[in-house]
């Protein structure tokens, strides 16, 4: 890996149109070379018997059995509402329809 110099960092920040000071572009040209350095380290040590992971413990959802409960009848539903027809909310058109 080569090491991400100053020059690098004044060409991406404008690539993405980021205005750089001299004394940002000399402290993210330090950060990066430590990010660098840091991911070069980890691929030293991680062999062909080490498997590619993206979180150190296992994950796993935890699910509960979907049962239906308590559910309106359509009346009760549209008991409440301001206007219905036909078993069904009846709300104004927003379309012109031609």
């Amino acid at each position: 890996m080569t090491a991400i110099n100053r020059d690098d960092v004044a060409h991406l920040a404008q690539l993405a149109h980021i205005q750089m000071t001299d004394a940002e572009l000399d402290r993210m040209a330090g950060e990066l070379a430590v990010i660098v350095d840091s991911v070069k380290s980890v691929s030293e040590v991680a062999g062909q018997d080490v498997p590619a992971t993206s979180h150190p413990i296992p994950l796993s959802n935890v699910l509960r059995e979907d049962v239906v409960g308590h559910v309106l009848t359509a009346e009760q539903a549209l008991s409440g509402a301001p206007d219905s027809a036909d078993g069904k909310f009846k709300v104004p058109a927003i379309l012109e329809e031609d």
